[in-house]
């Protein structure tokens, strides 16, 4: 079993992970949402170009991931963090040598390969540090951090940082700067819990063929995968394409880059409530239900809505997108079979999945937008549909009431 050693210092660790989803994945990523008109302008870049270079971050995060999530389980979370946001720091900074659309899609590959071994090692960080009944909390405050990161980052990358630093190639160097020194502060933080330990009893020393082979037959994973590969490639396809479509119908660049804010901003409200509500009721499954509805339903009506229509339908959108996310990871944490041994190597094939979506969702979505400027929001909100179908094979688990990461044996 994995005890608590952490005391108080676990909260400085949760506050850096969630400074981490922050500044070294939200605000550098989202960043290049609203500066593809200046990019765009800059390299000559086409509608489809775009959309795949928004999807060369997923495409390269399909293989980082899993890669991530086996380093995870065998060397810990500490050590990846640290390299990992360096790495992604300097692979960031790269964006801004970019002088076509190969050597954009080639940086924007390479950053979205450093960044995808982040997401699996902060959310192991809070079920080692906060296992059992605050996992979903502290997954939901790590998913906060995420949230911030895409709302700040979606409202001053290119109103206020593009013009005071003189162009979107400085915007990415001062992002670059930035993840570079999370990555130090990681650098000088103590051991995870489970290294006070037994060698017995040491989570992360788990030969990355045999977390694999473990976890790769685990029904549920795969299914937990599926659907995040609907939700992801939804909502990746609308905050590339929102601002560039709103600009077209004669939006001003202020109003289309609010929409993506906030999108992000209303999910910073709701995050910690809907994970502490799917702790205290014990059921994850139905909550992540009407949240797959409530995505359907929205994402489809952008294809019509007006003016206003357009700011609520974001707005209700925006509300359980990354609390959609923290519940999820707490339920692969929770699945038979993965516990604090596996967890690293079983997020890592889930968020593969969902970087599938992220990488094919933009250039579809956006190629149909020549037969119909609506269209691709059809195209989205069917792939939400199909995650929210999948749920009816998906078996409950009693959330905080059951196994958890810290529940399970390690021996």
């Amino acid at each position: 079993m994995i005890k608590n050693n952490g005391g108080n210092y676990r909260w400085y660790i949760l506050i850096l992970a969630s400074l981490t989803y922050t500044f070294a994945c939200a605000m550098p990523w989202i960043s290049m949402s609203v500066l593809f008109k200046e990019i765009s302008e800059d390299l000559d870049l086409n509608l489809v170009q775009i959309g795949t270079v928004w999807g060369m971050v997923s495409l390269a995060g399909i293989l980082g991931i899993l890669i991530a999530g086996g380093f995870s389980d065998r060397f810990g979370v500490k050590r990846n963090l640290t390299i990992a946001c360096i790495l992604a720091g300097l692979a960031g900074a790269t964006r801004g040598l970019s002088n076509s659309f190969v050597t954009l899609s080639a940086t924007a590959f390479l950053f979205g390969f450093m960044t995808s071994v982040i997401p699996v090692n902060v959310h192991k960080t809070c079920g080692i540090w906060f296992p059992g009944r605050q996992l979903g909390l502290a997954n939901g405050v790590v998913a906060l951090g995420m949230a911030a990161g895409f709302t700040v980052g979606a409202m001053i990358s290119a109103t206020v940082l593009s013009p005071l630093l003189g162009g979107w190639r400085n915007v990415m160097f001062l992002y670059g700067t930035i993840s570079i020194v999370i990555g130090i502060l990681w650098s000088l933080t103590r051991s995870e819990p489970g290294q006070f330990e037994s060698p017995a009893s040491h989570v992360n020393a788990v030969p990355f063929r045999q977390a694999l082979s473990r976890v790769i037959h685990i029904r549920r994973v795969w299914l937990l995968g599926f659907i995040v590969l609907g939700h992801f490639g939804c909502v990746q396809g609308i905050l590339g394409y929102l601002p560039l479509y709103l600009r077209e119908v004669g939006w001003t660049a202020a109003s289309a880059d609010g929409t993506v804010a906030a999108f992000n901003g209303a999910s910073m409200i709701v995050t910690i409530p809907l994970a502490l509500l799917s702790d205290r009721l014990g059921s994850r499954k139905v909550i992540l239900l009407i949240v797959m509805l409530v995505t359907t339903i929205g994402v489809g009506l952008l294809s019509i809505a007006g003016w206003a229509m357009v700011w609520t339908l974001v707005i209700i959108v925006g509300l359980f997108r990354d609390g959609f996310m923290a519940v999820l990871t707490t339920m692969v944490m929770e699945t038979e079979g993965v516990g604090a041994k596996y967890a690293g190597t079983a997020m890592g094939l889930v968020f593969a999945s969902a970087r599938v979506g992220g990488f094919l969702s933009p250039p579809i979505g956006n190629s149909l937008a020549s037969i119909n400027m609506g269209l691709p929001f059809i195209f989205w909100a069917a792939l939400a549909a199909i995650a929210l179908i999948s749920f009816y094979f998906l078996k409950e688990t009693r959330g905080g009431r059951g196994k958890s990461i810290g529940m399970e044996p390690i021996g």
